[in-house]
């Protein structure tokens, strides 16, 4: 049989392991479609300097796209993976015009790291704070080839910015703790005898 298309139907998507089809009202798909394209104008502000990197990005997917189930697994949708590719190109660009460049890497490797984020929502109840944390630090790290583990101190702030929803961050340098030698503590044998 030959599949037959409606022409005055353009919005049908098929449905999966369910072999029909649904039709997408003309609201979901355009909703659809800007989910998909995040808004990479008009952000300004990024610099990179030794101890330093601050970086302005679009605002990540919620968390309701930004996984998948295939399988029984939870894994990153395509919406997730768009914009973690997006955030290592901009992030590779910056990198690579910076005169600093060298020197932040070499305080990568011998330095902790404090990742600080402030998300600008279109209004103060919109998301929840921390549902764009693990995708941003994700894309972060990945696009300088750093093991997130490294990052020691986290702060999340949340603001409202109707006209210019936003994600600024900063990625710092700080000096390893000090940590101090260990006492060797003494070893009872017996109950001690209280003294009269």
């Amino acid at each position: 049989m030959r599949p037959i298309r409606i022409r005055s139907l353009p919005h049908l998507q098929k449905t999966k392991g369910k072999g029909g089809l649904v039709l997408l009202s003309r609201q979901t798909h355009r909703a659809k479609a800007r989910a998909s394209s995040q808004d990479w104008t008009n952000l300004g502000g990024d610099s990179l300097n030794p101890q330093e990197l601050f970086v302005v990005l679009p605002l990540p997917p919620s968390i309701n796209h930004q996984y998948a189930t295939v399988n029984g697994r939870r894994v990153l949708s395509s919406t997730g993976r768009h914009y973690k590719s997006a955030v290592g190109k901009h992030l590779s660009s910056l990198l690579h015009q910076s005169p600093h460049r060298a020197d932040f890497f070499e305080g990568l490797g011998t330095q902790a790291l404090s990742l600080s984020i402030r998300f600008y929502f279109k209004t103060a109840l919109r998301r929840d704070l921390d549902g764009g944390l693990k995708i941003a630090q994700d894309a972060i790290c990945q696009a300088i080839s750093l093991n997130d583990n490294r990052i020691t101190e986290i702060h999340l702030h949340k603001d409202a910015d109707p006209t210019r929803p936003r994600m600024e961050c900063t990625l710092s340098l700080q000096p390893l703790p000090v940590t101090q030698p260990k006492t060797t503590r003494r070893r009872l044998t017996a109950v001690p005898t209280p003294q009269s």
